[in-house]
């Protein structure tokens, strides 16, 4: 299903809302990113696509470390 984002002014039903099937939805408010912060999403999910990450078992090993140090 595709995400849909609504624009609500707290009274009235949203157009988009009346198009939606009928069914279960979950709400939450929409962060607006700075352009810095966009940016650096766009450039980690390049990372990770190109194979530029730190596997996951590595990165809950390395956190299990530092939280039994202290």
């Amino acid at each position: 299903m595709q995400r849909t984002i609504i624009e609500w002014d707290g009274r009235t039903l949203p157009e988009e809302l009346e198009k939606l099937p009928p069914g279960r939805y979950a709400l939450e408010p929409l962060v607006d990113l700075s352009a810095e912060e966009e940016e650096g999403i766009v450039e980690g999910l390049a990372d990770l696509d190109t194979g530029n990450g730190v596997p996951l078992a590595d990165l809950v090993r390395e956190l299990r470390q530092v939280s039994h140090s202290r």
